[in-house]
This record gives structure tokens, sequence and C-alpha cells, in this order.
């Protein structure tokens, strides 16, 4: 591993044990993230991407079996001793998880919250210098200090999110993993925390891990995106390239699903997909978006497609991809040409 690369995950596998049998959530995914950079991981729920981000931190239930390696600055974070675990969480890499509303203690004041794992990881550090930490780390996520003093109760949505950013830097962690960090918040507080994050991680060079069903967001705010579909992933490249001109049907789905203002095609006739994606007991063989694909053939049904290069650092798993339009199959979602 190149000293710029903070994180790589390399044929990451996550099966959970029920009672329904093993269920694959993860299947075969490889993903890597540098200094400096953003990487987004785009799919609709159940498509695996918060399972994936947890095994980052090795932070997933105790019923999943996962395989592969997680490697953390060259370190394999599935294979580590827990002494050596301990240290690299908050201090190596930290995680925004989803839903700030629910992830604060609400008997205890912010400034306690946010001083805890400090505290953990700097044990003979002056309370003073505990203070001055917490009131920098709410200055540089753009909340007064003297919120340091509030319960959660008596902040927005979009300060207890701000807090929970202020938390996950409190020992300068090297990789930051934000899984779905602007759920339920409003249009404008989602714009000024996506703000704090990316301006973050421009100044201090960290590097960033972003969970999101949200296409567009990722299109603006990341280097480079990968879309998860069914545990396994279907495309992977630049973000601008992912957005504006997918390879893969259900990469192009996700992007039609947000209209582009000023586009009248966009406006008078919205897309969406239907159906959902298929469950982790129920996958279909071959391609398993084929039952929601536009563009499903026969030709998809033998086997499920490998993860292709298609040069400039983009890659899609579709066995359609370069086929002349006269081929496209017109047909219903799903409906396979004969």
């Amino acid at each position: 591993m190149s000293t710029s690369e903070l994180l790589e995950m390399r044929d990451v596998h996550v099966t959970y044990r029920t009672s329904e049998g093993e269920l694959p959530a993860v299947r075969g995914v490889d993903l890597t993230v540098r200094r400096g950079q953003i990487v987004g991981v785009a799919g609709e729920s159940g498509c695996g991407k918060s399972t994936l981000a947890s095994t980052v931190l090795r932070l997933q239930a105790a019923n999943a079996m996962v395989s592969g390696e997680v490697l953390f600055d060259g370190q394999d974070v599935l294979t580590m001793r827990w002494g050596d675990l301990r240290a690299v969480r908050w201090v190596g890499a930290s995680i925004v998880f989803q839903g700030a509303l629910h992830s604060l203690n609400p008997v205890h004041r912010i400034g306690a919250q946010i001083a805890e794992p400090i505290q953990v990881h700097a044990p003979g550090l002056a309370e003073g210098r505990v203070r001055e930490r917490i009131e920098s780390l709410l200055e540089q996520v753009g909340l007064d200090p003297a919120r340091a003093r509030s319960y959660p109760h008596q902040l927005s949505g979009g300060q207890k999110q701000r807090v929970m950013i202020a938390m996950a830097l409190a020992c300068d962690p090297q990789l930051v993993v934000a899984d779905e960090p602007t759920t339920a918040l409003d249009v404008m507080v989602q714009a000024q925390v996506l703000g704090v994050l990316s301006g973050l991680v421009r100044e201090r060079g960290l590097g960033m891990m972003m969970i999101s069903h949200d296409l567009s967001v990722l299109g603006d705010l990341c280097d480079r995106i990968t879309v998860m579909y069914a545990g396994r992933v279907v495309e992977e490249g630049p973000a601008e390239q992912i957005f504006a001109d997918p390879l893969h049907p259900y990469s192009a789905a996700l992007s039609a699903a947000f209209p582009r203002v000023g586009d009248p095609s966009a406006r008078f006739a919205p897309s969406g997909l239907p159906g959902d994606p298929p469950l982790p007991w129920d996958l279909p063989g071959g391609c398993t978006f084929a039952p929601r694909c536009p563009r499903a053939a026969e030709v998809c049904l033998p086997a499920e497609p490998v993860l292709t290069s298609y040069g400039e650092g983009r890659a899609a798993a579709c066995v359609r991809i370069g086929q002349p339009d006269e081929t496209q199959h017109h047909g219903s979602p799903g409906e396979v040409a004969s």
C-alpha cells in the first residue's frame, strides 16, 4: 500500500447468520480511500452500504461473518488484536453515525460527550486543555463554543449533526466514515453540514468515506463514487462522470431520480425505478439487477457480470455496455428478450 492510501478494502464479504439461514449482505467489495480524498458509496437501502462501513472499524453485529481484508494504513483491521483496534478507533479512524437525532446521550451535556473520546485516548490531558479542544472543535464545525454547556434537546437537528462531526474529529483521525450524515436534515442545513465536511477534508488532508443513497449529494461532494447493488459494486469512477454519464443502468436510474434544474424533460417526465433491491436470501441468478433493468436480455442471465475496467479510472459490471442501441431491449423492466 502506498503512503497516500489510508483505507483499502479487498474482496470484503459480510454474511449474517440468522434463523432464516446465512444472508449475504456484502459480496466481494473492493474500495480504496486516499488522503485528502472523499469517496462516496451510493445505493438504495438494503444494498450493503452501512454494513460495508461497519467493517472499517470492526463494528459489525455479533452474528456477522466477515472475510477479505480491511487495511487501514497497511494493517488489517479484521485481524488486529483488541488493544491495537482500540487504539485505531477515534485516533486513526472515526465514524459519524447515521441519525444524530438519536446518537447523543440526552442526559449529558454536549461538551462532556465530545470530551469522552479525548479523555479515553489522552487520559493525562489537563482539564483546561480538554476544554480548549472542545471549544476549538465546536468552532471548526460552525457552532458557538458556548453550546458545550447545552443538552442535546436544546439543539436543532443540524446542530446535533455538527456535534457528531466534532466528536468524530476529537482525536484528530486520519480517516472519517460518514454514514448518511445528512439524513432527515432540510436542504439548507444539509448544504451547511456537507460544506463543513468537505472543508475539513481539504484543510486537514483527511480521507473520508461518505455513505449516501443520494447520488446528487455525492456527485457534488466526492472525488470518486462506488455504486453498490445487492451487496456488490456495479460501478465506480470519478464522481462527476458517475452522476452525469453513468455506464451501468442502475447508476443511470439513481442519477435520473434527481431532476436537473432547467431541464424540461426531467421536469415533465421525472424518472424512477420500479421495485426494490432483491432480498439477500432471494438473489436472482445472473445479473441481480436484471429483474428491474430496462435493458435486460438473455445475455444477462447466465452469470453475474464481472466488474470490468473502461479506462480513465472507471469500471462497471454490465454485459450490455457498448452494445448498439438497435439491440437494446425495449420491454418493461426485467422482461427478458427471447
